[in-house]
């Protein structure tokens, strides 16, 4: 299983020490470009990226790996210097799903 993490190079540092192979101050081509290498070749992966990269360029190779591939589970990585306004994807679903009311702090 390969781990892999794409991002800023502040985040990618401490992901080399973990033993990540590291694509850092990825773009949004890299990352597209890597997850179709993923994609042909069946491999199994662990992947990190940072937030800033999938947010609103998520591209189609993406899009499928996150949604057609039980091999490579994804999860996205708030960046360093504003970590407050992270707001992962799954949000919406549990949004549509439960309510708004989900996401409420417990009392």
């Amino acid at each position: 299983m390969r781990l892999i993490f794409m991002g800023s190079q502040a985040l990618a540092e401490g992901f080399a020490l973990l033993g990540f192979e590291i694509f850092q101050n990825a773009t949004v081509e890299i990352v597209e470009n890597e997850l179709a290498i993923l994609l042909k070749s069946k491999e199994k992966a662990l992947v990190f990226i940072e937030d800033t990269l999938t947010q609103k360029h998520a591209g189609s190779f993406f899009l499928r790996a996150r949604t057609e591939s039980d091999r490579i589970i994804m999860t996205e990585i708030p960046p360093l210097s504003t970590p407050e306004t992270y707001r992962p994807s799954v949000e919406d679903l549990l949004v549509r799903v439960l309510g708004t009311s989900a996401l409420d702090s417990p009392t």
